[in-house]
């Protein structure tokens, strides 16, 4: 028989547990409403409903963490629900089981990550282990809002201290002070944004809270070598007993490639006789296949390196590891800063210093785009300004062309002035100056 009665806070604490089985006491004023007596003395709130024909326990709260008040008020709640239609056991169960971000960075990663180029796929790795995972990655997906994104692109905006070497001998370190990382912040909102496209794609929620982060401001770094220098770092490579490394430089600042992709040329992709280079898509940064000329000098290189590389070795640059082509070259270029005092530069700013020299070349922002590789147009633009110089050109040409030319005039007043020339000047608009 059904033990029911009005549950009270004494009812629950004198209950006595029955030895070798838990048992009920339904409460009398909410329908399936009762406290479970466990044989080991401890109690729980339960509600007993059926829903498509099946009976259903639901236990959502433990004594004394629960008092009698509260759960009855609950069990109010949960009655309405389930007379709507609704069904609180496998609503719970549902969000047990929603997917969470730990779980969207492990499908992402497996789903997308693997088309990329190895570098990429790295670095979006890292800010997911770095900043992702550890702000979010025990939250549901479909808790996470456009407020979270905001304060976790704050956070790495703001920067981090790294530990940073105060002694060559790499002894002694301390930790720097943090420093703004903006355009990291981008990237990483970039990224979150992907992630949940792909949510929406796989109906793990119907929003993207990334959409339309707020972008942090970027200052694009621009450092072009100029004549001096350039002569300067051809004389120091010329110097340069690494022959391999400095020939890597030279092709880097003759083709205006990356240095991954000269790194892991082979010789296959240079075709001397039409003198271009095809990149596979394996190596470019854009994951397509790109086909560049290269010049009479480039070809040289490429040439003395058959020379140099034993027969049967695929790669331009092979590296120490058999089989390998060369896998970093900056030791060597800290080396050459030093010999060409160019202490700032980058090798990826001999991309941009190619660039310019294109510019001042005469050729257009879209020819320069084909020749970098730029799947988007506003990549190049960032190199619209350096063609200020032409059109400064033009202008100053039309300038002297239109500019006022002096005169000489005779005064037809005897008495006004000495029996000197006065010279007139007509400005543009038809004013008259006279110069003594």
């Amino acid at each position: 028989m059904v033990n029911r009665q009005k549950l009270t806070e004494v009812v629950v604490r004198d209950a006595a547990p029955a030895e070798g089985r838990d048992y009920q006491i339904f409460d009398t004023e909410v329908r399936g409403f009762a406290v479970c007596i466990y044989r080991g003395g401890g109690r729980a709130f339960t509600l007993d409903y059926r829903y498509a024909g099946k009976q259903r326990r639901m236990t959502f709260g433990r004594w004394p963490e629960w008092g009698v008040s509260a759960a009855r008020t609950r069990a109010k709640e949960l009655r309405r629900e389930i007379d709507a239609g609704g069904d609180p056991l496998a609503d719970r169960d549902a969000m047990r089981e929603a997917p969470r971000v730990t779980d969207l960075i492990a499908r992402y990663v497996e789903v997308h990550l693997t088309h990329l180029a190895k570098l990429n796929a790295a670095d979006q790795r890292s800010m997911m282990v770095k900043f992702i995972g550890p702000a979010w990655g025990r939250m549901l997906v479909t808790e996470v809002s456009s407020y979270d994104v905001e304060l976790l692109l704050n956070k790495v905006a703001e920067g981090r201290a790294r530990p940073a070497k105060t002694k060559p001998n790499n002894r002694v370190r301390k930790l720097q002070g943090a420093k703004p990382t903006p355009v990291r912040a981008n990237r990483v909102g970039e990224v979150v944004r992907k992630m949940f496209a792909y949510a929406i794609k796989w109906g793990w929620r119907e929003d993207n809270p990334a959409m339309g982060f707020r972008r942090r401001m970027e200052t694009p770094r621009e450092r072009y070598l100029s004549q001096d220098e350039i002569a300067r770092l051809a004389t120091a490579l010329d110097g340069a007993e690494d022959t391999r490394a400095a020939n890597i430089i030279r092709i880097c600042m003759l083709t205006g490639a990356r240095v991954g992709e000269v790194r892991q040329a082979r010789f296959e992709d240079f075709n001397l006789e039409h003198l271009s280079w095809t990149k596979p898509a394996t190596t470019t940064k854009q994951r397509r296949v790109h086909r560049v000329p290269i010049s009479d000098e480039a070809a040289v290189i490429v040439r003395l390196r058959r020379q140099a590389v034993f027969a049967g070795c695929p790669w331009l640059f092979p590296g120490d590891t058999p089989g390998q082509p060369v896998q970093e070259v900056r030791r060597f270029w800290q080396r050459i800063q030093r010999d060409a005092d160019i202490p700032d530069v980058r090798i990826h700013d001999l991309r941009h210093t190619f660039a310019s020299l294109l510019v001042s070349g005469g050729a257009s922002l879209e020819m320069i785009g084909k020749l970098l590789g730029h799947s988007q147009m506003q990549t190049t633009q960032r190199y619209a300004h350096l063609m200020d110089s032409p059109l400064r050109a033009g202008v100053d040409a039309v300038a002297n062309a239109f500019k006022p030319k002096p005169r000489l005039v005779h005064s037809t007043d005897p008495s006004s002035a000495p029996a000197t020339a006065s010279a007139q000047r007509r400005g543009p608009f038809g004013v008259t100056a006279s110069v003594s």
